[in-house]
């Protein structure tokens, strides 16, 4: 068995799809609509063919909460880059374009070389190697 993808609600469909496909190498498939109930996906592709669906639904509500703080869910998705330097230079490309960085690069206790930021939605994303 295996993970076929993860899915994000999205207040920005089209920002959240331009920041993963920008920062982490994704390859967005066809737009899908479905006017009938509000409802716009996208499928991005990473190389290795793990995929996030990206969706945004006209009848959800956004709850208002810190996006630093962590709730009942999904708490990340984490990405990995290859190695150290990829994990260091992407943190410090994505606090220059204005994205918030939670933690700096560091070592985790289980060994762990990782990054938490927040995407332009506020989910948290681990660049990690």
């Amino acid at each position: 068995m295996n993970i076929h993808h993860i899915a994000i609600l999205c207040e920005d469909l089209e920002k959240i799809k331009a920041f993963y496909c920008r920062y982490f190498g994704c390859i967005a498939g066809n737009k899908y609509i479905n006017d009938k109930n509000g409802f716009e996906s996208y499928f991005l592709h990473f190389e290795d063919g793990a995929r996030i669906e990206l969706m945004k639904k006209a009848w959800i509500i956004k709850v208002e909460e810190s996006p630093d703080s962590e709730y009942i869910g999904l708490a990340h998705i984490a990405i990995s880059t290859g190695s150290v330097e990829n994990v260091d230079h992407l943190t410090e490309i994505l606090r220059s374009h204005g994205y918030e960085v939670i933690t700096n690069p560091r070592r985790t206790g289980e060994g762990c070389y990782e990054s938490p930021i927040l995407d332009p939605d506020g989910n948290r994303v681990e660049i990690t190697v």
